[in-house]
C-alpha cells in the first residue's frame, strides 16, 4: 500500500506534464552533435556554410528541423548545406528530441554579425522596409505571430545563398511549405544582386534585432 501512494505522486506528473517538458534538460546534450558546425553557442560558422541560430524564436526552429526531417528542406541536389543538415536532422530520435533542441538553442544568447564592406544603406533601408519589414520587423527582429525568422545576425553569405535559393526555385516549392512559398515569391521582387547587397547591409547595421 505505501509503495502504491510512492507511485501516484510519479503517475500524476506523467500525465499532465509533456514529455517535451520531461526532456528539457536533454537540449544541451543533444546540441552536442550541433557544435562542430553551428558553433559551442550556436553562433555560427560561416565557413562551414552554418548560420547563427542562438536567440532564434523557438518555434521557427522547431518547424525548421520538422522541415528537414519530412523533405521539405535539404532535398534538392543544389542544397548542399541543406542535404547535410537534413542528415544530422533525422539522427534526432523523436519530436520530443526535436523540441528540446529547439528550446535550448533559442534560449542562447543573440548574435550579431558584420555586413557588406560597400553598400547603400539608405537603399537597403528603403528596400527592406518596402518589401520585407511587415514580415520580418522594423529592425529585421523576426515576427513569430507571422512564422517570420529573425535576420539580425545572420551572416552575409547564408542571407545570400537562401534567398538565392528562394528566387531560383531551390527552397519554397512545396505546396506544404507555406511560408516558403511567400518568401519564393517575395525573392523574386528584388532582382538586382546589388539591392541585396544593400538589404543585408540594412539588417547588420540593426545589431542584434532587439
Amino acid at each position: 500500500m505505501t509503495r502504491v501512494r510512492w507511485l501516484r505522486p510519479l503517475l500524476f506528473l506523467a500525465l499532465v506534464l509533456p514529455l517535451s517538458s520531461l526532456l528539457a534538460d536533454d537540449g544541451p546534450d543533444l546540441y552536442a552533435q550541433c557544435i562542430a558546425c553551428h558553433g559551442r553557442k550556436a553562433e555560427g560558422v560561416p565557413s562551414a556554410g552554418a548560420p547563427a541560430i542562438a536567440g532564434q524564436d523557438a518555434a521557427y526552429l522547431l518547424r525548421q528541423l520538422q522541415a528537414f526531417r519530412s523533405g521539405l528542406r535539404g532535398t534538392n541536389p543544389k542544397d548542399t548545406y541543406g542535404a547535410q543538415m537534413r542528415a544530422i536532422a533525422l539522427t534526432l530520435r523523436d519530436e520530443a528530441a526535436v523540441a528540446a533542441v529547439a528550446k535550448y538553442v533559442a534560449g542562447l544568447p543573440r548574435t550579431t554579425a558584420s555586413g557588406p564592406a560597400k553598400a547603400d544603406l539608405r537603399n537597403g533601408n528603403n528596400l527592406y522596409h518596402g518589401k520585407c519589414g511587415a514580415c520580418h520587423g522594423g529592425k529585421a527582429e523576426g515576427n513569430a505571430a507571422l512564422k517570420a525568422p529573425r535576420l539580425a545576425g545572420l551572416d552575409t553569405n547564408y542571407l545570400q545563398r537562401q534567398f538565392s535559393h528562394f528566387r531560383d526555385g531551390v527552397r519554397g516549392t512545396d505546396p506544404k511549405d507555406v511560408t516558403g512559398r511567400q518568401m519564393a515569391m517575395m525573392a523574386k521582387t528584388l532582382p538586382k544582386d546589388s539591392d541585396l547587397q544593400d538589404v543585408i547591409a540594412f539588417i547588420h547595421a540593426q545589431g542584434d534585432g532587439k
